[in-house]
């Protein structure tokens, strides 16, 4: 992926959520291969791509976000953006009083907002999520008295369907181990350059036997598990664009379909066709 310099959070000052506007809505149009430094916010996050494809990295784990996802990021963790393909970037920010306004009815279910998850995305939830005013507090004109009653009674709504929207597992997890980490955020890059655990290890600049043993000791797995996780997250945006199996197996790297049906069912116990219709 071509990089682009690194850029600063998007002005999450202009979109503060408080008790009277407990939901701030945040709309971006960014370009592939944009990367937002790594930042955190005092208040949850919500951010779902509506069209395109962005990756979340937090510091233990990474996520691919496409449409059909959301990730749930509670107040004061870091993440960093890197947009896949070319997106617009919703963020919904949520105020961290009242049991973050209704996510957590009571104390087990706060825990459980307490940690990043992934969750699908609703078309009720996205259309009620555009349906707030996103709009900067510097905005030359703001909502009036019965535009902000309004938006009061989407977010209960938007809250609502968030917390019915059931986790997908498919977070993939990160070393902290500086030589892993790196050659981990260049495998997330562009997972089809090397299909040897050798030819990126002399990337790493570290023997292969080095590398394979990192990878059980930080991340409890092996190269080739953790890369497959890593290429099942890249296919599930193209299959929902319904791009064939056929050109999905070509663009990561796989010498032929069988090969890309072959890793899909040793991954996840099905074949591609029955695990990317339950994806999308």
């Amino acid at each position: 992926m071509t990089t682009r310099p690194a850029i600063g959070p998007l002005t999450p000052h202009l979109f503060r959520p408080d008790g009277q506007r407990p939901v701030r809505a945040k709309l971006h149009h960014l370009l592939a291969a944009t990367r937002v430094v790594p930042h955190a916010h005092p208040w949850g996050q919500l951010a779902i791509s509506s069209t395109g494809v962005v990756r979340m990295t937090m510091p233990h784990g990474t996520t691919i976000v496409p449409p059909s996802r959301a990730l749930w990021i509670p107040p004061g963790v870091e993440h960093a953006v890197t947009v896949v393909e070319d997106a617009d970037l919703l963020t919904l920010y949520v105020d961290p009083g009242r049991r973050m306004q209704g996510l957590a009815v009571n104390a087990a279910e706060s825990t459980r907002w307490q940690q990043c998850r992934v969750l699908e995305a609703s078309r009720l939830l996205l259309a009620l999520a555009l349906e707030l005013d996103a709009r900067p507090d510097d905005a030359p004109t703001q909502p009036d008295r019965e535009a902000l009653a309004r938006e009061k009674r989407i977010a209960a709504l938007l809250v609502d369907e968030l917390r019915r929207a059931p986790q997908v597992p498919l977070g993939i997890a990160l070393p902290q181990e500086k030589r892993l980490r790196r050659l981990c955020e260049a495998m997330l890059d562009d997972p089809s350059r090397h299909a040897s655990l050798e030819a990126w290890a002399g990337d790493a600049g570290a023997s292969a036997r080095t590398i394979a043993r990192l990878f059980r000791s930080e991340l409890g797995t092996t190269f080739v598990r953790w890369r497959e996780q890593v290429l099942l997250a890249r296919a599930v945006p193209l299959a929902a664009r319904r791009m064939p199996m056929a050109a999905i197996a070509a663009e990561l790297g796989y010498a032929s379909p069988s090969a890309f049906a072959a890793m899909v069912r040793r991954s996840v116990g099905s074949s591609p066709l029955r695990f990317f219709r339950a994806e999308a």
